[in-house]
């Protein structure tokens, strides 16, 4: 009967949709860690560019991560059906890669910063005489690339969520997170990279006798924009611990053996920082390898 036919359908296409949905905000939550360093890594990439031309090149980035998003979903979808088992091994990577750069990163945080690069960037903005088409393609290009790698990762984890679902299902759901993922990491970029913008637009249009109060959000928003990227970093590199290792915990029994089995929101707790131990001790132990193996190798 076709109305019984068209009532199956669309008890197909909800049932799909639920499960769609379902995947989606597992994925989500799963790709946090990626997605919190990506924002800040992104937003630290784009920003040095003058500030009229630093939508342009936000949106530049963005067109280039959706495009890398184009060839990574496809990827991702061939792998999960001709070769499934190679799912956790890349999971198992990906974590490890996560892990890796989260100790990389706070190893840099503790030593100084290369100030005389940082400077000869700002001269570089300053100079009339340089081209600085030329200067925002290779920002552009270093931003796209760099989002290539923290992508893949996204997909990788994604897939991991929903293996085992019918192929539709992981179609719509990884084209789903990969676009909102996108969409959402560079409007925000865009947001943070014209923060001081709009502060010092206030405090300029309502200086002297202006209105007090959006003058004192100007200079909140001075204040407030590089504290807010000091956080993303921060919140980043614990976010990549804490996905890396769960990562790793849920794919070594050994680790998930010894992992505190306690119920509540206090388990929660313990196991999330059970879980960034392993991962920082992963981390340092790649990073200590990396460093012996340049060393051997320059020898």
């Amino acid at each position: 009967m076709p109305g019984a036919s068209l009532l199956t359908l669309l008890d197909d296409i909800a049932t799909v949709l639920d499960d769609v949905a379902l995947m989606s905000k597992t994925a989500a939550k799963q790709t946090a860690g990626v997605l919190g360093d990506d924002l800040a890594l992104n937003a630290e990439q784009v920003s040095g560019v003058r500030a009229e031309r630093e939508l342009p090149v936000v949106w530049a980035v963005t067109k280039g991560s959706l495009l890398n998003k184009v060839i990574l979903v496809p990827i991702a979808l061939l792998l999960s059906y001709f070769l499934p088992q190679a799912i956790t091994p890349l999971l198992v990577i990906g974590g490890l890669y996560l892990c890796y750069e989260g100790v990389e990163k706070v190893w840099h945080s503790l030593h100084k910063p290369d100030q005389a690069a940082h400077q000869a960037e700002l001269d570089a903005i300053a100079d009339p005489n340089v081209d600085l088409v030329a200067f925002e393609k290779a920002k552009i290009n270093g931003a796209i690339r760099t989002d290539f790698i923290l992508s893949a990762e996204i997909i990788v984890i994604a897939l991991g969520t929903v293996t085992g679902a019918s192929l539709l299902t992981q179609s719509i759901t990884l084209a789903l997170v990969a676009l909102g993922l996108t969409l959402c990491v560079y409007g925000l970029v865009a947001l943070i990279v014209k923060l001081d913008d709009m502060g010092l637009a206030l405090v300029k249009r309502h200086g002297g006798d202006g209105n007090q109060f959006l003058r004192r959000l100007g200079h909140g928003l001075l204040s407030f924009a590089p504290r807010l990227m000091k956080f993303l970093s921060v919140a980043g590199t614990a976010a990549m611990f804490l996905v890396g290792g769960g990562i790793l915990v849920h794919a070594f029994a050994f680790l998930h053996h010894f992992s505190p089995d306690i119920a509540g929101l206090t388990g929660t707790v313990i196991n999330a920082l059970y879980a960034a131990v392993c991962g920082a001790i992963a981390g340092s132990l790649l990073l200590a390898t990396s460093g012996l193996y340049r060393l051997v190798k320059n020898r």
